[in-house]
């Protein structure tokens, strides 16, 4: 298991604190971004509307913004993808998570794509880390695979497993196709149905570099009290 597990603050550096219900207001934002300061979470994840109140409150704190494109469904197209990218950037996005898209990929345009992926990385080249959600529980192993082959070679930074609004999540077993496939470059974020303390360190010892999470606090919180 990784060294990083040895102490509470560096387990939070894993941790996305997520935040994506579509009726979270104003003050939901701000407690989610003062829990993140409070617990030092690498970034908050939020739906793009929320970016730039994400910025202002972490502004200083060492916490970024994490936001999401063509969300939850992937179907966009690749021009509203590459837009929305740099608008969020634009706002104070550090991290762009966005979705693979999954019918593209079930129908064999594997060329497109690659395209798509690639277009919103071109774009936030210099500016921003990509992850491509795979939202793997739509696909085939076969169909995780390509994902993740896709996702390296068009320049993506990490891949991801799930949006938290499809079938299904994270996994031990999808975690280690994903690291397998990618090799040791290449970030993976676990996200999905990541609720407690021992499915996170499974997760981790998977290949997880990355942990999405609505439950980072109770997680957190958690290895705290075990003195871990």
């Amino acid at each position: 298991m990784s060294s990083a597990l040895n102490g509470g603050a560096e387990l939070s550096a894993y941790f996305d604190h997520t935040l994506l219900k579509p009726e979270s207001t104003f003050s939901d934002i701000v407690r989610l971004c003062m829990e993140a300061k409070q617990y030092q979470f690498a970034t908050v994840c939020v739906n793009p509307y929320w970016v730039r109140d994400a910025a202002a409150q972490l502004a200083g704190s060492g916490v970024g913004v994490t936001t999401v494109v063509g969300f939850p469904l992937g179907a966009s197209s690749t021009a509203s993808k590459t837009h929305e990218a740099g608008d969020a950037i634009a706002a104070g996005a550090a991290e762009i998570d966005m979705v693979l898209n999954v019918g593209a990929l079930k129908s064999g345009r594997f060329e497109e794509v690659e395209k798509d992926i690639h277009s919103v990385v071109e774009a936030c080249k210099g500016r921003a880390i990509v992850k491509v959600i795979l939202e793997v529980g739509l696909l085939t192993k076969e169909e995780k695979v390509k994902a993740c082959m896709m996702s390296t070679a068009a320049g993506a930074d990490y891949v991801k497993t799930s949006t938290g609004f499809g079938p299904g999540g994270a996994t031990v077993e999808d975690i280690a196709l994903m690291r397998e496939t990618v090799g040791p470059d290449i970030g993976v974020k676990a996200s999905g149905g990541v609720r407690d303390l021992a499915a996170v360190r499974s997760l981790i010892a998977a290949g997880a570099t990355r942990i999405g999470a609505s439950s980072s606090v109770a997680i957190v919180s958690g290895a705290q009290g075990e003195g871990y």
